[in-house]
């Protein structure tokens, strides 16, 4: 029992099954399924804010530039879906029927041999994290064994990132440009489109982000962990220790990366479209909006923070649409000037001491004595002595 209770303190596992409990449970019961989906679409993007906390929170590296990775991802997916939904019999009336309509748009002949290996659903879902990780690990062994850090890291990942959706957009015979891959329906035959299937898909996504919280925070409570936090606040203490911090930022970022991709390629599956819109610097600067509002140290706080503010941009769209992106800068701005740690840190410095001090002064209430009862005086007084006289002095007689 008491191992037991170590480890929830330790993994923090308390705040872990309410999140499980609201989005396996409460969520469910309480939302259509056309909700029910948006939520989903939101958490795909809580897998990019975990890793933030990651290689932000922990790592002290701010990158700009996730949006490229969950990108990877949701195209390593797009690219089985699309190459599925494309067969010669789908296809017949193309020019050229087995590849990709906009291929054929484009005047290809044949398939790509990058898209070769999307034949394989096996080989695709390797993709999806190997890919991110891959030039993840490119950009920051490049970076972090020549000691770039800190702001130019931040605009090298913001340069990544244009980069890339200038690379999309513009091989259009390849990618599906501006438009990206759309018609998105069957995964192996089993339509994606139907209310069971979205379901299905939700609850994979629950799964795979309690799974992802639970690989991050065990290597924060490892030895890594701790090297990181020290990285981050006094790095040239840790070089001069012997540590290699270079290795340490390439592993974290890489970590975040995989992560990210695993959102997009989610997203891919909920949404039934990929497009370089989530790829650009303007959806990256977003997932780490969501990072800020939740906690950059959380991985909890990551994911409420994720569905706080996707969910405050479809509700503020809804209501104002004339007015909803002032309204989405005012939420940014008035979280972050009022609680700097995120919700997180409302919690941690603000709620959790309130209720402990409460629940101390009720448990003092409950283990202090009662007031000692006071004997009640006797009806009938005792009769006053008389003074006493000094010697030699009678009384006198009436």
């Amino acid at each position: 029992m008491n191992f037991l209770k170590a480890s929830i303190r330790r993994y923090q596992l308390g705040s872990l099954l309410l999140l499980v409990l609201l989005l396996a449970v409460v969520l469910p019961l309480s939302l259509d399924i056309f909700r029910l989906n948006l939520v989903g679409k939101y958490l795909s993007y809580a897998f990019v804010a975990v890793g933030l906390v990651m290689v932000w929170g922990y790592g002290g590296v701010l990158s700009l530039g996730q949006g490229v990775f969950f990108g990877i991802g949701g195209y390593a997916m797009a690219m089985f879906l699309k190459l599925e939904a494309s067969d010669p019999i789908t296809t017949k009336i193309q020019s050229t029927p087995g590849i990709p309509d906009f291929m054929d748009w484009n005047q290809l002949t044949e398939l790509p041999a990058l898209w070769l290996p999307f034949k394989s659903l096996p080989l695709s879902l390797a993709l999806v994290v190997l890919a991110p990780m891959a030039l993840a690990w490119l950009i920051s062994f490049a970076m972090f064994k020549r000691r770039v850090g800190g702001v130019y890291f931040a605009i090298i990942t913001q340069a990544v990132a244009l980069i890339c959706t200038v690379l999309i957009i513009g091989q259009q015979g390849y990618t599906g440009g501006v438009n990206g891959m759309t018609d998105l329906k069957t995964l192996l035959g089993w339509d994606t489109r139907t209310d069971s299937a979205k379901y299905i898909l939700y609850y994979v996504c629950v799964g795979l982000l309690v799974a992802s919280i639970l690989l991050c925070r065990w290597v924060q409570t490892s030895k890594l962990g701790t090297l990181l936090l020290a990285m981050r606040d006094k790095e040239d203490r840790v070089r001069f220790s012997g540590y290699d911090v270079s290795n340490f930022k390439v592993f974290t970022f890489c970590l975040a990366a995989g992560l990210s991709g695993i959102g997009g390629a989610m997203f891919a599956l909920q949404v039934g479209f990929m497009s370089p819109s989530f790829v650009g610097i303007v959806p990256s600067i977003e997932m780490v909006i969501f990072c800020a509002v939740g906690g950059r140290m959380s991985l909890v706080g990551a994911v409420y923070g994720a569905l706080l503010v996707n969910a405050g941009k479809t509700l503020f769209s809804e209501s104002f649409p004339d007015l909803w992106l002032f309204l989405m800068a005012a939420l940014f701005i008035g979280v972050t000037m009022a609680f700097p740690m995120g919700l997180a840190g409302l919690w941690e410095d603000t709620i959790k001491p309130w209720w402990a001090s409460r629940r101390q002064a009720l448990r003092d209430a409950a283990t202090k004595p009662p007031p000692a009862a006071v004997s009640a005086p006797s009806p009938v007084a005792a009769p006053l002595a008389e003074p006493a006289l000094p010697e030699g002095i009678g009384r006198q007689r009436a």
